[in-house]
């Protein structure tokens, strides 16, 4: 093979040759260990080798390492070639340390000083090649002894285009690595006026730069807003940027750049400045309902990415009613766009419009199209996408809806989003319920469709709820038996019925079906099947109702004075049964009464149903209803659940001792008795949540 201007190599052209022509490994292995023997002569030999003969070699053990082998010479003859005048070996040179030579390499201060010379260099083919070196292997330690340098090169006035796109993204690279040693006082003018540059690759670049900076000093570079919204204005009236003209979109991604970079910033205060942006905005909207001026995708792709990032925009200023429902009757047309991705950004787009006072109507005409979405789409994704809108766009008027269309979407969900699908649920029928008895049936049905994916905060809140509202308890009590009576009932509704019928079990005892020992002997049969867990609240339950039911009080004590339970091998079991059963054998009956009785109200406070979907996702949570009205009750823990089910404690008042002295004894027996294994707990008259 011919050398061509002195810049092709014959042996390398032949070596990869011969590797290629290799029928087995051990063929490619003898050829490659014969090659480098060869290279290791060469450098160890006493003839000088030029500039030629070197890059030649290098490009070789660069081939040979690319191929999965170990080289572990060469380095020298490399940095060598970094001082070379001819740019093919210099190049070179770059290429090799770029990607075989590790910082803690000892001739890596050879590199610095290399590349320090190159960056003084007039030529700016060696400075572009320095840049790109720093921008691949910059260290912490290289940006502080050349920090200086890059910048000077990318803010003088007469450096190249082309150098100043290369010094502006080598900038960002190293303001990446050491961030606390950026001069922004000093070089925050000088690179807000690199947006006017006449050069629109250079402005690309320099977008780039800047949105980092503005990510970590705001305030310093605030002089880009109105440099940003001149630039995109001209952009957009442009019908013709010649080399920046993209399938005849006019420069769309330093567009989108621009546009997200005054994301960083509030609404211009200026008049001038907004009037301009918000009529390069307008413009943008109305292009998308231009017929396209092509069929490629590139086109369409180009187009969309500029008209959504314009809507992010208008939704971050959420202040011009108008913009943001125009935004969102395009958004609309999306919907049922044949393109997955479409539909994708439509549905996430709307769900930001969704909280807005000013486009929330306009979101609410999509209902429909977004529930059959949620119905037919093939796409996971996409379907998740609709459940945030949904979420984000209801209200009081639409909560029955919406709720039923996600409760029979749950049963379908993939199982990797069915626990934040049932805390969304959960929040939008507390939140908007008209009636609490559906607000109780919304929950039980959440628990028998989605039992194992339903956080312990589900059942903390319906439990909450019921004893907050007077009118919901024998409802809540009834309904809950019913569900209980189910062929297979979830471990989490055993732990709701349990908690329900153990405060209100006595106002549908009434009923025949429901009465005492029926709700008894419901409860217990499901106590073999239960987690531990689950145990500690059904015994608590047993001691609730001996209280509420004192007919059934030898069933109960037979039951807690069973050895499964006296001897029972988790501790917490065996003293709940021994401290519940001496309670129920020494009390009185108005003492017992007094210890047992129902549930004080919980007081009000945010509920951390919100707090844990934040946890769960990034997608919006509904706080501002919460505040405007029904504040949301206390959220912790019923009958200190965290360690599995009620605490019952006592508290020496002066009502308490006041009474009989057995009542008094029986204060005694429960702190000093060294059966009860922690009778201190019981130090307040009422059940407590420990949470």
């Amino acid at each position: 093979m011919p050398r061509t201007g002195g810049d092709s190599m014959r042996g390398l052209a032949v070596f990869i040759a011969d590797i290629r022509n290799c029928k087995s490994r051990e063929q490619e292995k003898k050829r490659i260990n014969k090659e480098l023997a060869n290279i290791r002569s060469k450098f160890k030999g006493d003839k000088q080798l030029d500039g030629y003969q070197k890059k030649k070699y290098v490009c070789k053990l660069l081939f040979i390492f690319l191929l999965g082998n170990d080289v572990d010479f060469g380095h020298t003859e490399a940095v060598d070639l970094l001082a070379s005048n001819r740019y093919t070996e210099k190049q070179i040179g770059y290429l090799f340390i770029s990607v075989m030579m590790h910082h803690s390499n000892e001739l890596y201060k050879l590199v610095i000083q290399a590349i320090k010379n190159d960056l003084s260099s007039k030529d700016p083919v060696h400075i572009c090649l320095a840049l790109t070196c720093i921008a691949n292997i910059g260290t912490p330690d290289m940006a502080g002894e050349i920090g200086d340098e890059v910048p000077r090169i990318l803010t003088q006035p007469d450096t190249l285009h082309g150098v100043k796109k290369c010094a502006a993204l080598c900038l960002l690279r190293l303001f990446e690595l050491k961030p606390d040693k950026f001069n922004h006082a000093d070089l925050s003018s000088r690179l807000i006026a690199l947006l006017s540059d006449q050069h629109l690759g250079v402005v690309t670049s320099s977008c780039s730069l800047i949105q980092a900076l503005v990510s970590a000093n705001p305030e310093e570079y605030k002089g880009c807003v109105s440099l940003a919204v001149s630039r995109l204005s001209r952009i957009v009236s442009s019908t013709d940027l010649k080399d920046y003209m993209y399938y005849f979109i006019a420069a769309p991604w330093l567009s989108v750049k621009l546009l997200r970079l005054l994301q960083s910033y509030p609404q211009p205060e200026d008049s001038s400045v907004y009037e301009r942006l918000k009529e390069a905005l307008e413009t943008i909207l109305n292009r998308a309902t231009d017929p396209p001026k092509s069929k490629k995708i590139q086109h369409t792709n180009a187009k969309n990415a500029v008209l959504f990032e314009a809507i992010n925009l208008i939704i971050h200023y959420d202040s011009d009613a108008a913009l943001m429902v125009r935004s969102c009757n395009l958004l609309g047309g999306f919907l049922n766009s044949k393109e997955t991705n479409l539909r994708y950004l439509a549905l996430e787009s709307l769900t930001n419009l969704a909280v807005s006072e000013f486009s929330r109507r306009a979101v609410m005409k999509h209902q429909e199209t977004v529930l059959q979405a949620l119905k037919n789409e093939r796409d996971l994704s996409v379907r998740q996408r609709a459940v945030d809108l949904l979420y984000a766009m209801c209200d009081r008027e639409h909560s029955g809806e919406i709720v039923s269309e996600l409760l029979v979407y749950l049963e379908k969900a993939d199982y990797s989003i069915r626990e934040e699908l049932v805390l969304k649920i959960a929040i939008l029928a507390e939140k908007f319920a008209t009636d609490y008895n559906w607000y109780v049936d919304v929950i039980l049905n959440l628990i028998r469709v989605a039992g194992d994916y339903i956080a312990d905060e589900v059942w903390y809140r319906v439990t909450q709820i019921v004893i907050n509202r007077d009118d919901i308890q024998a409802y809540a009590a009834k309904t809950v038996f019913e569900a209980l009576q189910a062929p297979s009932c979830h471990e989490n509704m055993v732990k709701v019925g349990a908690y329900i019928l153990g405060e209100f079990g006595n106002l549908i005892a009434g009923d025949e079906r429901a009465g005492p020992i029926v709700q008894f002997r419901l409860l217990h049969s499901m106590f073999h099947l239960c987690s531990n867990t689950t145990k500690y609240i059904l015994l608590s339950t047993y001691v609730k109702l001996i209280n509420l039911f004192p007919e059934i009080k030898s069933d109960i004590e037979a039951v807690l004075k069973h050895n499964n339970q006296i001897q029972n091998s988790d501790a917490e079991i065996q003293q709940r049964a021994v401290e519940y059963s001496k309670l129920s054998e020494i009390a009185s009956p108005d003492l017992l009464a007094t210890v047992l009785e129902e549930m004080p109200q919980f007081t009000e406070r945010e509920s951390s149903l919100l707090a844990k979907l934040k946890k769960k996702s990034n997608t919006i949570v509904r706080e501002r209803d919460f505040d405007k009205e029904d504040p949301p009750e206390r959220q912790e823990s019923p009958a200190g659940a965290a360690s599995g089910g009620y605490n019952i404690t006592l508290t020496a008042n002066s009502d308490l001792m006041s009474t009989s002295n057995k009542e008094v004894d029986l204060l005694e027996f429960l702190k000093d008795s060294a059966v009860n294994l922690n009778c201190e707990r019981y130090l307040l008259i009422k059940y407590s949540y420990v949470y």
